[in-house]
């Protein structure tokens, strides 16, 4: 991975500079170069035992050498460059330079990346946050989201580095790889950014594995995390938002979790509870007994806000013929659903029972 660090480098430096320009390992192989068949042969002048004493360049056989930072002061890789005048010396002091941000800025990255990760998956104690986050230079009081990509159809490993295309911004945003089906987005926020915005956001991802992979996928959306203690709080927001969804709201592929409602409610409830709702609701007649023209009619009641004139119009037919299909509901359930307490308790009653159904289909 180094060398592909470095050769990206090289790539930039090489149109002005008139030099060949490389790296060097610790035995003396070119793992980087301008001349690229030179990549992977040995320079046997090169003195490793000079540069690791302290010496921090060399120059020697026609080429300037110049070591690259480490931890431990002890030679990991040097920079060299062909000739031994002082633009030689200066190029390599340089390129020196690139070297060593190019690849401090890579395992920053990774090492941030990998903190992020370990947040949203509860791998590091609360306390760890603060020191963690200090030595990375984090900001943690910034305003951040987290989308969870669920892929569905056709998941492809390459659909995390698709991506991270659309997040540049390396410093501030992550996109983790947290199994074969799932990625995460870790998105930094403006103070004043928008629902519309951030949906804006997920549905261009989703377009993007759509066209570019063919991948269907699901997004859950969480709230705004205030700091970066409570990503792991909102990572599990973004996986409810995607069950939850998956239940109540299966015609959407993103699914917000501040918009679920009482469905995140019901969907955490003991079933033997769920049950007992159930059973207590419809004493009179299980709700099975409602067939599905009359949970249509119901359905779009409750669209309608329980407003007979607008549902009768919707479903063209006579405003009398809907009173009386009211009036049969209310005879099977003894529920007036013109009464606004009555038909809270059959909304909810008819997504307790949802859930139900969707837990019995799991299980088959």
């Amino acid at each position: 991975m180094s060398s592909r660090i470095f050769q990206n480098v090289i790539i930039q430096l090489k149109d002005s500079v008139d030099r060949t320009i490389g790296v060097v390992d610790d035995q003396g192989y070119v793992i980087a170069c301008s001349e690229l068949a030179s990549i992977g042969s040995r320079l046997e002048d090169f003195r490793l035992h000079q540069l690791d004493a302290g010496v921090h360049d060399l120059v020697t056989a026609g080429r300037t050498y110049v070591m690259l930072s480490s931890d431990r002061g002890q030679l990991v890789y040097a920079a060299f460059v062909e000739g031994t005048d002082s633009v030689a010396k200066t190029i390599c002091a340089i390129s020196a330079v690139a070297f060593d941000e190019a690849l401090v800025n890579y395992e920053e990255k990774h090492n941030r990346a990998a903190f992020v990760k370990n947040i949203i998956s509860d791998n590091i104690l609360p306390g760890d946050v603060y020191v963690r986050a200090k030595e990375l230079h984090f900001v943690t009081d910034e305003p951040r989201t987290v989308f969870l990509i669920r892929q569905t159809e056709n998941p492809d490993v390459a659909a995390g580095e698709l991506i991270s295309r659309q997040f540049p911004d390396r410093q501030h945003d992550f996109v983790l790889n947290i199994n074969e089906n799932d990625i995460v987005v870790v998105k930094s926020l403006q103070p004043d950014t928008e629902k519309e915005e951030i949906h804006a956001i997920a549905e261009k991802i989703e377009k993007t594995l759509y066209e570019q992979l063919g991948i269907r996928c699901v997004i859950g959306i969480s709230t705004e995390a205030r700091h970066l203690r409570e990503l792991a709080d909102r990572y599990k927001e973004a996986q409810v938002a995607i069950d939850v969804g998956r239940v109540f709201e299966n015609d959407k592929t993103i699914i917000h979790y501040e918009s679920l409602g009482l469905g995140r409610i019901i969907y955490q409830l003991p079933t033997t509870l769920c049950e007992m709702f159930l059973n207590e609701v419809f004493k009179k007649n299980p709700i099975e007994t409602l067939d599905d023209d009359t949970l249509e009619t119901i359905n779009r009641f409750f669209e309608n806000n329980l407003n007979v004139s607008e549902t009768s119009r919707k479903l063209y037919v006579h405003r009398n013929t809907l009173v009386y299909r009211l009036e049969k509901i209310k005879k099977i359930t003894g529920l007036d659903l013109r009464e606004f307490d009555h038909a809270i308790v059959f909304k909810v009653a008819m997504m307790v029972k949802q859930y139900l159904d969707s837990l019995n289909t799991a299980r088959y």
